[in-house]
């Protein structure tokens, strides 16, 4: 009996130091958030909404097959660029990469200062035949109705490009210096791989020895209900991009008429690899970026969530099961696997020869394309279905302890005052990869505020953005420049 309750004692002594320690953690966690400085800029809003919306009207629609570009659309919009921000067009020097792909330099007065980038693409993906009566407004139309900019481009990426040259316009038309260099870097391929675009830019750069202090690309943005536990908004700035390899699953074996069936045909060999694969799953981790999401937005959570998420270490197993419900979260733990492709068959009564099927994996930092393939190879573990890994890997990871991430992060919260800034990782694919080469650090972020359904509109119908996003987002890119100005380059 007296074991007994010396047990109990310290059973209970050790919950009482156990919930000590986690709660003074909690309690004590601090905020990673700067002060917000809400901003105003003069701006002629009316001039800015027409800029946009006539940028709008350019189809400057990107293909797999270069050859199927409407090359005149993306003449006339540069052309429009040209008209529409003199101040641009006069101070800062303009080159032309494959000719579409644009660098503008706006050289600063000091020398010793390493440049910044800003890049994004004005290429956009077509409008899916049969869906164009889906649209509330024509997808090229531009039109500006109850407060809002419609068409292809407004999310994606056009407003990255129209932002940035409203934002550098107003700077010049102020007589604006700045001490470092400041570049705009616009591909026009993105939407199919950068390959003529920025990655061709990104070469000429390396060609001229010029090494940036950070590049900010397209990618996170700002999202309600993202992270469990949090009602502020979240902008994630990313610091990293998955990779995305293509898995190639086939197998070969005798065909013959369907009334006489082998136990396991080409059909179910696949499909049984396909099923093997999806209950198995890459390992989910949570480190890295996904770390870093949750040390910046704990502090602002409230409750049981806050409790958990303050306490990662001990946590971990819990915040990993948390995050593994969604898709969207669960897909910041580990590499993930989507069957997108089946192909087997002719004939409704023969059985198919051949089988296969194309997986697409967006890979983790860390996870190289040899683990992939092992990965599959043995979690399928039949010597008769044939694995085939091409892609790439992800992205270098950039800091957030530097003046760079800082900077953005102060930005956003200049243009949004309540929401929460914090780092993650992205999960498609960016011109950003494209210049890990030539700078320090390379980040992911579109300063607006969008919800669920505008990430759908991204790529299909209805894509539009408010006014006000609008507005945020010239002002957001002009406190960058003006913010990154202030740093000196060995902080």
């Amino acid at each position: 009996m007296k074991r007994w309750k010396m047990f109990l004692l310290g059973l209970t002594a050790f919950f009482v130091l156990f919930f000590i320690v986690t709660g003074f953690k909690t309690i004590t966690l601090t905020s990673k958030q700067p002060e917000p400085h809400p901003i105003k800029i003069d701006l002629a809003e009316e001039d800015a909404v027409a800029r946009f919306s006539k940028a709008i009207t350019y189809p400057t629609i990107s293909h797999q097959d270069y050859s199927q570009f409407s090359y005149s659309e993306f003449d006339g919009f540069l052309g429009f660029l040209e008209e529409s921000y003199p101040l641009v067009h006069e101070q800062l020097h303009l080159d032309k990469v494959n000719e579409y792909g644009l660098i503008y330099r706006w050289q600063g007065s000091e020398e010793t200062k390493e440049p910044i980038g800003l890049t994004a693409h004005y290429d956009v993906v077509p409008v899916l035949e049969g869906t164009e009566t889906a649209w509330g407004q024509s997808p090229f139309s531009g039109e500006v109705v109850d407060g809002k900019i419609w068409g292809r481009g407004t999310l994606d990426d056009k407003i990255g490009v129209i932002g940035i040259l409203e934002a550098v316009e107003n700077l010049l038309s102020e007589d604006f210096q700045p001490e470092r260099d400041v570049y705009l870097l616009f591909g026009f391929d993105e939407e199919v791989g950068g390959e003529k675009g920025a990655q061709a830019i990104a070469e000429e750069l390396k060609q001229r020895n010029i090494k940036f202090e950070f590049i900010l690309d397209e990618g996170g943005a700002i999202i309600d209900g993202m992270v469990p536990g949090l009602d502020n908004p979240v902008g994630v700035v990313g610091l990293s991009e998955k990779g995305m390899a293509t898995a190639e699953l086939s197998t070969e074996g005798s065909g013959g008429h369907s009334s006489q069936p082998e136990n396991r045909t080409n059909i179910g060999r696949i499909a049984r690899a396909i099923t093997k694969l999806e209950r198995a799953q890459f390992p989910a981790d949570l480190q890295g970026p996904a770390e870093e999401l949750l040390a910046y937005t704990a502090p602002e959570m409230k409750g049981a969530m806050k409790y958990i998420f303050a306490n990662q270490a001990i946590f971990e197993p819990v915040i990993e099961s948390i995050l593994l419900e969604k898709p969207a979260t669960a897909a910041l733990l580990r590499t993930t696997i989507a069957p997108t492709i089946f192909q087997a068959g002719e004939q409704y009564n023969a059985l198919p020869e051949k089988a296969s099927a194309v997986v697409n994996l967006r890979v983790m930092p860390g996870d190289s394309l040899a683990d992939v393939q092992s990965f599959i190879e043995e979690t399928i573990d039949d010597d008769l279905v044939h694995v085939s890994v091409t892609g790439n890997e992800a992205s270098s990871v950039s800091s957030v302890d530097n003046w760079h991430f800082k900077t953005i992060q102060q930005a956003a919260r200049n243009a949004y005052p309540d929401a929460v800034i914090a780092p993650y990782l992205m999960f498609a694919g960016s011109d950003a990869r494209h210049y890990d080469g030539i700078a320090d650090n390379t980040y992911r972020f579109l300063p607006v505020l969008i919800t669920a359904e505008d990430l759908n509109r991204m790529h299909g119908s209805n894509e539009h953005i408010s006014i006000d996003n609008y507005f945020h987002a010239i002002s957001f890119y002009r406190e960058i420049i003006k913010t990154a100005d202030k740093q000196a380059g060995d902080q």
